[in-house]
């Protein structure tokens, strides 16, 4: 298709996050797990990307409940300790992706626990051959686009283990809500944090506890926009990248993410840093979601970041959907 058709969709996918939530939110209603699980000794969630990054922004949810570690396997090889005791949750949005379904293999062959998150494709070929339990969303769409899904689901299935409290899924259908009402602002705010970024080399800093969100802004930018851009967290920042801010220029922009509860320390850190950054450039934005409970919060900087990708893409007359140079990396494995 076209760049302006292309645009045009991802300008309809994004607008419908909001409807996403809720249409993800009936289908856990729908589809609670058949089985029995045993108590386990700790959760890797497996996938890539767009498929990736839900599994980090729920694990940051509800840091303060889980009570077994949840890490990550975004690569080949599963860590060694991944055993009998370990539920594996592969997320894989075209169910095709081969890191993915290699860490699945060898988490059937530790004999694991696994569930699937997929559209179809391998990994749902794979659980059901081997009768695993797998939530299926709709597909065809980028993976990125479809968020909504991967977090609601993998609330859920936290929930239907028994990790979490039973009403966690309700704050997603409170944000829905509020993103659609919120929409004339979240589009203004869209657009000027566009026009800052704009011909420019972009940084995002966050607090460590908002890590996931400054990593989907990253993924946003760099395959909507077509941006090369970083991000770093307080206060590890502040024990190396700051002192390379004597190398900053006026061309950076930083964008500071904000959700608020920051540790008396890191609210220090904060200003402090900023101070630094504004010794080099001028160019300094501030992203603010304060009010309202902790998944609120980062759905509301996900949804205003998700729009200034689409807009940073018009502005630099680029197609937010191309992304020629993955597709031919996955034919140059083959």
């Amino acid at each position: 298709m076209s760049r302006e058709k292309n645009n045009k969709l991802m300008k309809e996918l994004i607008e419908n996050f909001p409807e996403n939530l809720r249409e993800a939110l009936l289908i856990a209603e729908q589809n609670p797990l058949q089985k029995g699980y045993p108590k386990f000794a700790n959760i890797v969630i497996c996938g890539m990307g767009g498929s990736g990054i839900g599994g980090r922004l729920v694990a940051g949810w509800f840091i303060d409940e889980l009570d077994i570690p949840v890490n990550f396997c975004q690569d080949y090889n599963l860590p060694k300790y991944v055993n009998n005791r370990t539920l594996v949750i592969a997320c894989s949005y075209s169910g095709n992706t081969e890191e993915t379904l290699s860490a699945v293999q060898q988490a059937h062959e530790k004999g694991a626990y696994i569930i699937g998150l997929t559209s179809g494709g391998n990994l749902a070929e794979f659980c059901s051959r081997f009768h695993y339990e797998c939530f299926f969303v709709p597909g065809g769409n980028p993976p990125r686009t479809q968020l909504a899904f991967s977090l609601v689901l993998l609330t859920h299935v936290l929930e239907q283990i028994g990790m979490i409290r039973k009403e966690s899924l309700d704050p997603f259908s409170e944000a829905a809500s509020v993103l659609e009402n919120e929409a004339e602002t979240i589009h203004a705010e869209a657009k000027e944090l566009a026009s800052f970024i704009h011909g420019k080399d972009l940084i995002i800093y966050s607090d460590a506890k908002d890590e996931a969100v400054a990593i989907r802004a990253r993924q946003q930018f760099n395959e909507n926009s077509k941006i090369l851009c970083s991000h770093h967290v307080i206060p590890e920042m502040n024990h190396n990248e700051l002192v390379g801010w004597a190398g900053g220029h006026d061309n950076h922009a930083v964008l500071f993410l904000h959700t608020g509860n920051l540790h008396l320390q890191n609210s220090k850190r904060f200003v402090f840093s900023r101070a630094v950054a504004e010794s080099k450039t001028q160019h300094i934005y501030d992203l603010s979601a304060e009010s309202g409970n902790g998944i609120l919060r980062s759905l509301y900087l996900i949804h205003v970041i998700d729009w200034a990708s689409y807009y940073l893409a018009e502005l630099k007359e680029v197609d937010a959907v191309e992304i020629e140079v993955l597709d031919s990396l996955k034919s140059s494995l083959t």
